[in-house]
């Protein structure tokens, strides 16, 4: 006998029934908003070449870090989930899999968008289990097949007006050009330049990548002024072809302004790989301290989010790749890091710096007192591990009593998953009704005045904070 998944109208709303009925109301005014996703990862040659989806796990599990890892902590190998392009087992197989470890995401934030997927995209109206899985399976696989289900058109039906991809310094942004130059196609897709790989001396193939960097963008120029001249343009590049912002997924938030003979000996060091894992650490803070100033020239927003050690397990990384799941967080400060570039440009008209973390002991303590002060500083929404529904809630109750609502950069879903960006933002959004209702309820604002600030937080407060 099969169970009706479980997708209640009133999800994540408050269940005392009179806050309820405001979350509700608040809720209707923001549901059909246009979706501003101004972070994310995905890949923009997907949409510029409408490429199909291949089946259901290629689209639903493999991608997706959120669904794979917590299958692999309950003693799932990753192959098995085709994860990294392995194909040990059939899409078919994998997607039994997921099926029958479905009770494994019961109070998950996967959980939660993998089902606002299944309703909503599909019209799976049963929970996954084994004995299903084929039904299912099948079932998306007929939608998939559809020409409605090209990316293209998913950017319309999901109502995408702006999606922003996450890109290598170097790359030609041919895909945002064919995009552009396409009259049919009306979203805006918008690179982000994301300068890490060429910022980090522990990246095996750091003197490499940063030679090529000089040679194609460095005007004639070696060494590190070839380094920073070749940075700059490239960032200029990005922003003529439409990117917003620059995203930077650095170690600590610690910034540093060295002198330029210092920092061109740490670049040496760091092109001949002789530079310890201090002096690294060094070039990495002074690279963005310089990347701030480059901003005020190019107007690239700034977003940072510190505070993860990187592909935390050999093994997977070697056998599977980066971003697979064993990313985890550290705590972080960033008040004294960030010390040196706010002293420099905290109060500079032109700069604008977004603040993410996974570390909720700073959002009380240094993110909301920091915007709360510096003009700006921007307080990026709940990310990956905190983009959940009672991690969103303490998220507002944070950091609005010290910032209000008006330094939110609104939310972003900062995914691969397609699929998912839909079901992210609509947890956000029922997330801020309830929050908001209950404030009603508590008469610390109206209900008039609930409506504005969530209207604000998922329209205005994106294009206010990147520019969009």
């Amino acid at each position: 006998m099969s169970m009706s998944i479980q997708f209640h109208p009133d999800r994540l709303f408050p269940a005392d029934t009179a806050v309820r009925d405001i979350a509700r109301r608040l809720h209707k005014a923001v549901e059909d908003l246009p979706i501003l996703s101004p972070h994310g990862h995905v890949d923009a040659a997907m949409l510029a070449d409408d490429t199909p989806f291949p089946d259901p796990t290629a689209l639903l599990i493999s991608p997706d870090h959120y669904v794979t890892r917590l299958l692999h902590a309950n003693r799932i190998p990753l192959d098995h989930l085709r994860v990294g392009g392995t194909t040990t087992v059939t899409p078919q197989a994998a997607w039994r899999t997921l099926c029958d470890n479905w009770h494994l995401f019961d109070g998950t934030a996967s959980g939660y968008w993998l089902t606002h997927e299944l309703v909503t995209v599909f019209g799976i109206t049963d929970t996954p289990n084994a004995a299903n899985a084929a039904d299912i399976y099948a079932a998306i696989a007929d939608v998939i097949a559809t020409p409605q289900f090209r990316p293209r058109a998913l950017m319309e039906t999901f109502n995408i007006e702006v999606l922003a991809t996450t890109d290598d310094p170097l790359d030609p942004l041919d895909a945002h050009v064919t995009l552009a130059r396409d009259p049919r196609f009306t979203p805006r897709v918008i690179p982000t330049f994301r300068p890490d790989v060429y910022t980090k001396f522990w990246n095996p193939i750091f003197p490499e990548l940063a030679a090529r960097l000089i040679a194609e963008a460095g005007d004639n120029h070696t060494g590190y002024d070839g380094y920073l001249t070749a940075i700059a343009n490239r960032r200029s590049y990005f922003r003529e072809h439409g990117a917003v912002s620059s995203d930077h997924g650095t170690h600590s938030p610690a910034t540093l302004h060295l002198d330029h003979d210092e920092a061109a000996r740490l670049f040496d060091k760091g092109i001949n790989r002789t530079a310890t894992r201090e002096e690294a650490l060094a070039f990495e803070a002074h690279m963005l301290y310089q990347q701030a100033l480059m901003s005020l020239d190019d107007n690239l927003v700034m977003t940072l989010h510190p505070g993860v050690h990187r592909n935390t397990h050999t093994a997977t990384l070697e056998t599977y790749g980066p971003d697979t799941g064993h990313d985890i967080p550290f705590a972080v400060d960033y008040a004294t890091n960030l010390g040196p570039l706010l002293n420099a440009v905290g109060t500079h008209p032109d700069f604008r710096l977004v603040l993410f973390t996974i570390d909720e002991t700073t959002y009380s303590r240094e993110i909301a007192p920091l915007a709360g002060f510096f003009p700006s500083v921007y307080i990026g929404a709940p990310w990956w591990f905190l983009d959940a529904p009672d991690a969103m809630t303490r998220f507002r109750a944070a950091t609005t009593e010290t910032a209000g609502f008006s330094k939110s950069a609104g939310f972003i879903d900062d995914t691969r998953a397609f699929c998912s960006i839909p079901a992210r933002h609509d947890a956000a959004r029922r997330t801020d009704a309830a929050y908001l209702a209950r404030l009603v309820a508590e008469h610390r604002i109206t209900e008039n005045r609930a409506h504005e600030i969530i209207v604000d937080l998922v329209d205005a407060a994106p294009r206010r904070a990147f520019t969009l």
